[in-house]
């Protein structure tokens, strides 16, 4: 970043205007957004809809109607958001877990537009993890509502929209999970629960990649840094404004310090448009890739101008004992 001090803060997607939807890189695709209420999920929606894709935003919190995680963020928000960055986009409330319900969906943009270039899986279960347990000791239900939610949703999705998907060549499978190929592999992810569910989803993108080929269409893992979503930023007790210098003020217990290396989900919303847009995009196909790798593959950047590399930072640290996490952005 040069000689700034710190990342600049912004709220802004793009400085670019926009051009006639007939004109940009996604016009004419149809995408579906699993999991589009909040974080990742939304800022990928928007970033779609923006580049001209038409972009079926999936997810369980509606106004008046919160889903059991107890967020303020509705799918009505994330439309919202679409309409005013020049969009177009539509909602449903959809349990990714109910295969009925899925397929329905999908029958219904089969209806509409007799497509699907673009899915996009980002339900993770985050909000069921639980930290300090054993396998063993934690609650089984429990374990396995984490496992149901961010595993076998994607399975279940994929499962009812390739068909729909593979009908012409050129599809797109992202499923968002947490962490590289590399790091994954010799690390343990704080739990069995969580190990399993997160390697489990690069391992079925990968499975995926094989099978599509004969389709013409590609599946990839995509997964970010360390994620500034608005569940982050409010148990950290700081803002999308303050992040940054929140996270260096030794005197404050939160955010950590290493939360300085974080990135915006709008990170990842460019990651999967930029590649959604690629024709070449089959070199990918298989793999886990970081938003990082994305972003110098293709060239863009965070909203505060600043391209975080996150895994780089920790294996620095990891192997150095310390790093500056401005020598990363």
């Amino acid at each position: 970043m040069g000689a700034q001090t710190g990342p600049m803060t912004t709220n802004t997607i793009s400085e670019h205007p926009f051009p006639p939807f007939e004109q940009r890189a996604l016009a004419g695709r149809v995408a579906l957004v699993a999991g589009a209420t909040r974080g990742a999920g939304r800022a990928i929606a928007v970033s779609l809809a923006r580049a001209g894709a038409h972009v079926w935003c999936t997810g369980r919190s509606t106004a008046g109607r919160p889903s059991d995680y107890g967020r303020p963020e509705t799918l009505d928000g994330t439309l919202a958001l679409i309409a005013e960055h020049g969009g177009r986009a539509e909602a449903h409330v959809c349990d990714h877990l109910d295969p009925d319900q899925v397929r329905a969906l999908v029958e219904r943009i089969d209806a509409v537009h007799g497509r699907l270039d673009i899915l996009v899986d980002d339900i993770g279960g985050e909000a069921y993890m639980s930290r300090g347990e054993s396998f063993w000791q934690r609650d089984l239900e429990a374990g396995m509502r984490q496992l149901r939610t961010g595993l076998i949703t994607h399975v279940i999705t994929a499962h009812a929209a390739l068909p729909l998907l593979t009908r012409r060549p050129g599809g797109l499978v992202v499923d968002i999970t947490d962490g590289t190929e590399e790091y994954n592999g010799t690390h343990f992810r704080d739990s069995v629960w969580l190990d399993l569910t997160k390697t489990a989803v690069s391992r079925f993108a990968f499975g995926l990649g094989h099978e599509l080929r004969a389709a013409g269409a590609t599946a990839v893992a995509i997964t970010p840094g360390w994620l500034r979503s608005e569940l982050m930023l409010e148990a950290f007790s700081t803002t999308e404004e303050t992040w940054w210098a929140d996270s260096l003020d030794a005197d404050r217990d939160l955010p950590p310090a290493d939360f300085a290396i974080s990135e915006s989900p709008h990170l990842l919303g460019r990651a999967v448009t930029a590649l959604a847009a690629d024709p070449d995009r089959g070199r990918f196909t298989t793999r886990t890739v970081s938003t990082f790798a994305l972003a110098r593959h293709y060239g863009f950047s965070d909203t505060d101008g600043s391209r975080p590399d996150s895994w780089g930072y920790i294996a620095a640290k990891e192997k150095h004992g310390r790093a500056d996490p401005e020598a990363f952005r």
